[in-house]
Order: C-alpha cells, then sequence, then structure tokens
C-alpha cells in the first residue's frame, strides 16, 4: 500500500540507476565501485551473451532498481 500508488517519489530510471550510487548493497559491501557501474556492466555482458534479446539488456540493467527502496527506509 505505501508504495504501490507509486507517489513516494517521481524519477527517470537514469535518477534510479544514479540513486543507487547512495547505497552500500549489503549483499556487496566491499565492493569499491558504484552499483550503477554493476547494472550497466550486467547489461552490457548480457548484451555480448545474447545480441538477439533485446528485452534482456534491458533486464539486466534494471535488475537491481528495487534496491532504491531501502534508501526509503525498505530493509534489503
Amino acid at each position: 500500500a505505501q508504495f504501490g500508488g507509486c507517489s513516494h517519489r517521481s524519477m527517470t530510471v537514469m535518477e534510479a540507476l544514479e540513486l543507487l550510487d547512495q547505497l552500500v548493497d549489503e549483499s556487496d559491501p566491499d565492493v569499491d565501485f558504484p552499483n550503477s557501474f554493476h547494472a550497466f556492466q550486467t547489461a552490457e555482458g548480457i548484451r555480448r551473451a545474447h545480441p538477439d534479446k533485446d528485452w534482456f539488456h534491458l533486464v539486466g540493467l534494471l535488475h537491481d532498481l528495487g534496491k532504491v527502496l531501502a534508501l526509503f527506509g525498505e530493509p534489503q
């Protein structure tokens, strides 16, 4: 109910990816590059392995966006 109305905050996908850079990911606390880098790295890896599946490239880019909820008090 709290997030279903999409009224908490409005942002573009790129803004959400940049916002991820403020998060220390509990599953990877020792990584010293931004979380957005991980998203682009994943999408590029998928693109190289599956050049004919653009939907899969997009999924690789977006796969961690839900983690921005941790910046609004939700647990990781």
